[in-house]
């Protein structure tokens, strides 16, 4: 590990055992301290119209995936004017999807898909330990590369430094989320959530990126290290309930809201939440000034939580990679979180929505 990883991964751990001088600024911490409790019930609407269309149209939608401690996936709904619309699934991870045809001389094309689910918060009691069962193979499956994950060469060679002389999966795993959160930064100029490419940001040493980027080089490292790990890729919904700002979500207009978090499995506890690339995110953007340390008192209690924890404003799709579209003439995708299309010209820009016409919003059902 250079000086300068070694310095800035000692500053990070720092926030977990600061000294007493610090009580002055713990007093006046903000809280982000997410629980379990109350299931809270959804409903996400996305639509899309293809403007100018050119011959034979495809459109793929997520629908949510995931049925879990945290999430329920309840129905989903559509209504278009395509030649067929019907529900598929990405062979390989199991991502729902809606795939909308439309005929090539639709003037007008148009599909809009409703589902509903509910959510919750995570927060891992670390007290509380137990033998957790989980089928060999699938741990296995959730430590292989992917085409943008490799877990050899310079992925591997960095994750046993990192983890060198650790004696647990959790050991691994805390110096991991240190190691990213101080080795990485927010990078509000790159498109999307990133890419995912961690071999080249290891390579290239261009630490800067989004939740795509951060959250997989997480995943990558714990994967090389020999712990079980994967993305799960989603959408912020509402507004935090702590106040953060760049944690939360506008539910009228959710086009831009796309994120990803991460999982590790961890022998005595689990499948346990992790998202330090929204530790990133606060210390870039929740105040005036870019924030370089998590012994801050809007960093910290953020810093803290999402090891181990999330909010549940959230909806995660699924924790699919590399995903090959039905019936698209186009390359594969990286992961599958925006609305997809494409026509006779190929495949549509899902990241400019002002172009490619689709809108995402998100209504809260009260009991």
């Amino acid at each position: 590990m250079s000086d300068i990883s070694r310095r800035h991964f000692i500053q990070a751990s720092s926030a977990l055992a600061l000294p007493a001088l610090a009580g002055t600024a713990l007093a006046q911490e903000r809280t982000f301290n997410p629980q379990p409790g109350a299931w809270r019930t959804f409903e996400f609407t996305t639509r899309v119209d293809i403007a100018n269309p050119k011959g034979a149209t495809r459109v793929w939608l997520p629908i949510p995936s995931i049925d879990s401690s945290y999430q329920q996936s309840l129905e989903s709904t559509w209504t278009g004017n395509a030649r067929s619309m019907q529900q598929t699934a990405d062979a390989q991870y199991g991502a729902k999807m809606l795939v909308a045809e439309f005929a090539e001389g639709e003037a007008r094309p148009f599909v809009e898909l409703t589902s509903r689910f509910r959510t919750q918060n995570r927060a891992q009691d670390w007290n509380q330990k137990a033998a957790v069962k989980e089928d060999p193979a699938t741990l296995k499956y959730w430590t292989q590369a992917t085409d943008l994950m490799p877990t050899d060469g310079i992925v591997k060679k960095t994750a046993l430094e990192v983890t060198k002389g650790a004696q647990t999966d959790v050991d691994k795993v805390r110096r991991l989320y240190d190691w990213t959160v101080a080795n990485t930064y927010r990078e509000p100029k790159v498109r999307g959530c990133g890419t995912g490419d961690i071999k080249a940001m290891l390579e290239t040493g261009n630490m800067g990126g989004k939740c795509g980027d951060i959250n997989a080089l997480l995943v990558g490292l714990c994967r090389a290290a020999g712990v079980p790990a994967r993305d799960v890729y989603g959408i912020r919904l509402v507004p935090s309930a702590f106040g953060y700002k760049e944690l939360s979500g506008n539910p009228a207009n959710l086009a831009r809201a796309q994120h990803c978090r991460a999982e590790v499995f961890l022998a005595q506890y689990g499948w346990v939440a992790m998202d330090p690339a929204d530790v990133g995110k606060v210390m870039r953007l929740e105040t005036p000034e870019w924030v370089k340390t998590t012994n801050h008192p809007v960093v910290t209690p953020v810093y803290k939580a999402l090891f181990g924890g999330w909010e549940g404003n959230w909806l995660a799709f699924n924790t699919a990679h590399d995903v090959a579209l039905p019936g698209s003439k186009g390359p594969k995708i990286g992961f599958f979180m925006y609305p997809n299309a494409e026509n006779a010209n190929g495949r549509y820009d899902s990241l400019e929505p002002d172009q490619f016409k689709y809108s995402i919003t998100a209504r809260e059902i009260k009991a």
